[in-house]
């Protein structure tokens, strides 16, 4: 990060291929489309680009690649509310190979997280899915690391109570 902010063209493709999968993750777990999730990871690199000035050389780069990766999502659906579009949740889930091994496992948990509230669904995805330190959470989020292991907690349990009914169901 530090020969990128110095200017080096072949930082900023090391940096790129380094992160973009799990800022990819990150943005297709939240959005559930993968349009959309390429374009925001287009956006959160050349956002990137633009605040690589205010690095801090002290702190990891992930966390704050992801929260650049936050804000880029927050603000699309910002502009998404504003023009009143309709979001459809059946729009293509995360690829199940990246996460679990079993497809569909991944189909259960998926339908489970839609029933989980967003901002405990974005805590536990960063979690559990980019295996994100609940430190590094809570920065990415701007909340504190207390709150962040609960959120994460809660969606951990709505997701069992969820999965439980299913299977008793099944």
């Amino acid at each position: 990060m530090a020969a990128y902010q110095a200017g080096s063209a072949a930082a900023v493709e090391q940096i790129y291929a380094a992160l973009s999968r799990a800022v990819s993750r990150y943005l297709l777990a939240v959005t559930r489309d993968r349009t959309r999730t390429a374009d925001l990871t287009q956006e959160t690199f050349l956002q990137v680009h633009r605040a690589r000035h205010t690095y801090d050389a002290a702190r990891p780069v992930l966390p704050w690649v992801l929260a650049i990766a936050r804000h880029v999502h927050l603000m699309d659906r910002r502009r998404a509310t504003r023009r009143v579009r309709a979001v459809s949740l059946e729009d293509e889930p995360i690829d199940p190979a990246t996460v679990f091994r079993d497809p569909e496992v991944w189909r259960e948990v998926e339908q489970a997280l839609e029933q989980v509230p967003p901002a405990s669904r974005e805590a536990w995805v960063l979690h559990h899915i980019n295996g994100l330190r609940f430190k590094e959470i809570a920065e990415i989020l701007g909340i504190g690391v207390s709150v962040t292991k609960l959120r994460s907690s809660r969606a951990s349990a709505r997701l069992r109570r969820v999965l439980v009914q299913v299977q008793s169901e099944g």
